[in-house]
């Protein structure tokens, strides 16, 4: 895909730029219309745009963190979280001070393992963080009713499928809060760029707060700002930093292209759709994993799990996309397993066998691209070079 961002976003930028005098160029009036109309599109109550879906997950931590840290009784200070996920996933649970707790993922729709999942909950839990992986709606009634029941909260990781849904209902909607991306190679692209999304009022403001270095005076909620005012009170108003944090904000110029790539997210999503339920129904089911819970599914890549291990034919694989021209990504979401990372290796030593799913997928799958300009010969293509081989 080399088109993710088109001419007419291009020129979007150029008119805005164009104005005399140069309007303000930092977070502002663009960011947040493009706040306001991702909500609407998403279905909650509050977005906070930042510069990144990696800052979503950092921003979203910290919040959390914050707010468990505010509370008078005993502290909850673990997260489970998936090894099938981005590093910031994994990174944001570390930076933030919680403890990340390791589950293994499901084949069906590359979400928890959910007997194992129940297994990973104590008195220490404070939430669960799920990813939607590349596209696959990865929640279920039993893995609500989990946190529902638990008093656990439900965060969802979004950053592959904008316009996946569960019920009716988009993914990001459904959980405490919800982490999008808009890097380039996404369903829309700001360049860089994301979005945390909540219907809580409480850790929307915080997340403003924290979103600014820290700063009380960007809470738009006028008696959260007086009360820490009033806790400080010989700290000028205007420089009350509530708790340790970065610039994560966005800039309007990107606010400009996420305005102007909304308009178009919707069309090109079901022309993704149509390109993955073509691929994986005409995936020869005997070699790969064609049972995926595709249901509500939003796919900017295909998705290829070899059914059996066998390097040697993995190895075939790999030869023939290169020799094709077909980039791919052996691993899926953020390479495979994790724990298998050298951040990760040290400091959570895990026994292989509690994890045989992601081991899998760590060696035998791979995404490629899937794109709204993408033919459907080509989707064709790809599909008979994989079942011939």
């Amino acid at each position: 895909m080399d088109d993710n961002i088109t001419r007419a976003d291009a020129n979007e930028v150029v008119d805005f730029l164009q104005q005399d005098p140069i309007p303000k160029l930092t977070n502002g009036p663009k960011v947040k219309k493009f706040e306001e109309e991702w909500s609407n599109w998403l279905g909650v109550k509050h977005s906070l745009m930042v510069s990144s879906g990696s800052a979503a997950n950092e921003l979203t931590m910290l919040a959390l963190k914050y707010i468990e840290d505010r509370k008078d009784e005993g502290k909850k200070c673990e997260i489970i979280v998936p090894p099938l996920t981005w590093i910031s996933d994994i990174a944001s649970v570390l930076f933030s001070g919680f403890k990340p707790v390791f589950c293994d993922v499901n084949m069906k729709n590359l979400s928890f393992d959910l007997e194992k999942l129940k297994k990973c909950i104590n008195s220490n839990t404070k939430a669960i963080f799920v990813t939607h992986v590349l596209g696959i709606n990865a929640l279920s009634d039993e893995l609500i009713e989990i946190c529902n029941s638990n008093n656990i909260l439900l965060i969802e990781d979004v950053c592959e499928s904008h316009g996946a849904t569960y019920k009716n209902k988009k993914a990001g909607s459904i959980g405490y809060a919800s982490n999008f991306s808009f890097y380039f190679a996404h369903h829309m692209s700001t360049i860089e760029g994301g979005m945390i999304c909540t219907n809580d009022e409480y850790f929307y403001q915080i997340c403003r707060i924290l979103r600014s270095h820290g700063m009380t005076r960007e809470a738009t909620d006028e008696n959260l700002k007086d009360q820490l005012i009033q806790e400080n009170p010989e700290l000028n108003p205007d420089f009350i930093f509530a708790r340790p944090s970065r610039n994560f904000r966005s800039t309007e110029i990107n606010a400009v292209l996420g305005l102007s790539q909304i308009k178009r997210l919707d069309e090109n999503n079901c022309l993704r759709k149509d390109n993955f339920n073509y691929f994986i129904n005409n995936l020869n089911p005997d070699a790969y994993v064609t049972d995926l819970e595709t249901e509500g599914q939003c796919n900017y890549a295909f998705i290829i799990i070899m059914k059996e291990p066998s390097d040697e034919k993995r190895d075939l694989i790999e030869r023939s996309f290169k020799e094709n021209g077909i980039e791919f990504r052996r691993g899926l979401s953020g390479g495979g397993n994790q724990l298998l990372q050298p951040y990760m290796k040290s400091n959570f030593p895990s026994n292989s066998e509690d994890f045989k799913n992601v081991n899998h997928l760590h060696k035998y799958s791979w995404y490629v691209g899937n794109y709204p300009t993408l033919e459907i010969q080509k989707v064709h293509q790809l599909v008979k070079l994989l079942n011939d081989l």
